[in-house]
C-alpha cells in the first residue's frame, strides 16, 4: 500500500498547499509566499465574472445530463453482461465494450468528428443521396447531446466491471427460490438483484456526486473551438484559460478552489442521505 499511501500525500494532500494562491495575487517569479495577498478579492472579482457563471451553468447542464443518461448505462449493460449464460459470447461483448475507455479523448473526438463533421461520414451520405447536410460537431445546440453520447460511448463498458462484480456476489439461490414462488424476470430483478447491488449503486452515485464538476476537461477543450465557448466552456476550462493561458494564477486558483468546496460538500450531504436511507455510505 506505501507507493498508493505516497501517491496520494504527494499528489493530492501535498498538493492542497498550492490553493493558497487563491488567496493571492500570484507572481511565478515571487514564489509562493512573496505573492501580495489579496484576501478574498479572487472571489470577489469572479463572483461578478459573468463569463464564470457561464461556465459554471454550462457545467451544471452537462453533468445533470451525464447523471441522467450515462449513470444507468452501465448498470443496465451489467445486468445483459450478467444474463448471458454463453461464457465466450461474454468476454467477447465484455472486451469490446471495454475497448473505448483505452482510446484517449483525442481520438474519441476526431472518431466522432469523422462521422458527425461538417465533411465527416454522415453527410457525405445524405450529400450523396441528394438530403440536406447538418453538421452537428459544429452546432452549439447539439453539443450537450453529443458530449454525453461520447461519454456513453468511451466509458459504458468499462463502468460495469463494478455492477459485475456486485452482481456476481447475488445467491443464485434466491433467483431459484423467487422463481419457485412465481416471479418472473422483473421482480426476481426489483426483489433480488436491486437489494443486492443497491448499496454499490448509492456508494457510486455518492462518488459521481462529488466530481459532478468535473465533466472532461480535455473532450471539452479539443471541442470548444468548434462550438465556441458559449456552449463548451466549463469550469476546468475556465481556469485553464484564465490561469495557464492568461496567467491569472490567483483568480483561476479561486475558481478551482470553489469547484472543489462545492463538490466536497455535495459528498457530504449526499452521504448523510445515503445515512437516513440506512446504507453506509462512502463513510460511517
Amino acid at each position: 500500500m506505501l507507493p498508493g499511501l505516497a501517491y496520494f500525500l504527494l499528489f493530492h494532500y501535498g498538493a492542497l498547499v498550492g490553493n493558497v494562491i487563491a488567496f493571492k495575487e500570484y507572481v511565478p517569479f515571487d514564489g509562493l509566499w512573496g505573492s501580495p495577498w489579496v484576501g478574498l478579492g479572487n472571489f470577489q472579482r469572479m463572483f461578478e465574472d459573468g463569463a464564470f457563471w457561464d461556465s459554471v451553468l454550462n457545467t451544471v447542464w452537462i453533468a445533470v445530463l451525464q447523471l441522467v443518461f450515462y449513470f444507468p448505462v452501465p448498470l443496465a449493460l451489467a445486468l445483459l453482461l450478467h444474463s448471458l449464460t454463453w461464457s465466450t459470447v461474454r468476454r467477447f461483448v465484455q472486451s469490446v465494450a471495454y475497448l473505448p475507455h483505452f482510446i484517449s479523448w483525442v481520438i474519441v473526438v476526431a472518431l466522432f468528428q469523422q462521422v458527425l463533421g461538417d465533411t465527416g461520414l454522415l453527410n457525405s451520405s445524405l450529400d450523396g443521396m441528394g438530403l440536406r447536410t447538418v453538421d452537428i460537431i459544429g452546432d452549439p445546440d447539439a453539443f450537450r447531446p453529443l458530449v454525453v453520447a461520447q461519454v456513453i460511448w468511451k466509458d459504458a463498458g468499462w463502468g460495469t466491471i463494478i455492477f459485475l462484480a456486485a452482481l456476481a456476489q447475488v445467491d443464485e439461490q434466491q433467483y431459484e427460490a423467487a422463481a419457485i414462488d412465481g416471479a418472473g424476470p422483473w421482480r426476481r430483478f426489483w426483489h433480488v438483484t436491486l437489494p443486492a447491488i443497491r448499496p454499490v449503486i448509492v456508494l457510486l452515485l455518492i462518488m459521481r456526486l462529488g466530481d459532478i464538476l468535473s465533466v472532461g476537461f480535455e473532450q471539452m477543450l479539443l471541442q470548444r473551438d468548434a462550438v465556441g465557448p458559449e456552449a463548451a466552456e466549463i469550469i476546468d476550462t475556465f481556469v485553464y484559460y484564465q490561469g495557464i493561458v492568461g496567467g491569472d494564477y490567483g483568480f483561476a486558483a479561486a475558481a478551482g478552489l470553489f469547484k472543489g468546496v462545492i463538490g466536497a460538500l455535495l459528498v457530504y450531504a449526499a452521504n448523510k442521505v445515503a445515512h437516513r436511507l440506512g446504507e453506509q455510505g462512502v463513510y460511517k
